[in-house]
């Protein structure tokens, strides 16, 4: 490999024991993660979501293109036209989109078409996927794998978000082609997530859920 190209990886050095030690604290603590609705208003630093961007920045990527864009919305005004454009589909959705079986397995959620907390979070982040790259001469640059790495990244945001001593929801009023509009964002844009992000209000309630044990979730081929 070319000396140029390629630089030396160093990675931690862990013992087995101890890395065994540290996924377990590192599941436990993942574990404690919630999405919730119910938001105080309290201001986070904008400092903490910049830090939070860079860390859902390092996910990997097809050919390393990077096919995202995260918008962050702390604008009062904004965020209430994004509520209103959002709830506008949302009514539509519970009222006729949704299929009976779906709105049964929301129903332990107690969730329908308002959505407040799109105005009462302090933040707003969008995550915009791009379908392709334009260099500075209008020339179309081809991306790959792009829901796979939006996807990566997404979860690496909540996980740092989380790591922050944050909230969040993972948001998708379908469709939400107006977002691209609100933010006015380029054509080789498309709305991935809407994700608020703040600090649980003081009486947040969570549904009661049981995540599915390992034997549900993985298959083992030793």
């Amino acid at each position: 490999m070319s000396s140029e190209k390629f630089i030396p990886y160093r990675p931690l050095q862990i013992l087995p024991t101890a890395s065994i030690y540290k996924s377990e604290m590192y599941h436990q603590w993942l574990d404690k993660r919630r999405s919730i609705r119910e938001f105080s208003d309290k201001p986070v630093d904008r400092k903490i979501i910049e830090n939070i961007i860079k860390a859902a920045s390092t996910a990997p990527s097809g050919a390393h293109k990077q096919p995202w864009v995260f918008c962050a919305i702390s604008d009062s005004l904004l965020k209430s036209e994004i509520k209103m454009a959002a709830e506008k589909e949302e009514y539509e959705n519970y009222h006729s989109r949704m299929s009976k079986s779906w709105l049964e397995d929301l129903k332990p959620f107690e969730t329908n078409w308002q959505k407040p907390f799109l105005e009462i979070a302090p933040w707003l982040i969008v995550v915009f996927s791009k379908s392709y790259d334009v260099d500075e001469y209008g020339k179309k640059l081809n991306n790959y794998y792009v829901k796979e790495s939006v996807g990566l990244a997404c979860g690496i945001l909540l996980s740092a978000i989380h790591h922050a001593g944050l909230c969040a929801l993972t948001h998708t009023p379908s469709p939400m082609d107006f977002l691209s509009k609100l933010l006015k964002r380029p054509g080789n844009e498309r709305p991935f997530l809407l994700i608020p992000v703040g600090y649980a209000a003081d009486q947040c309630m969570v549904p009661s859920l049981q995540r599915k044990p390992l034997e549900l979730v993985s298959e083992w081929y030793e």
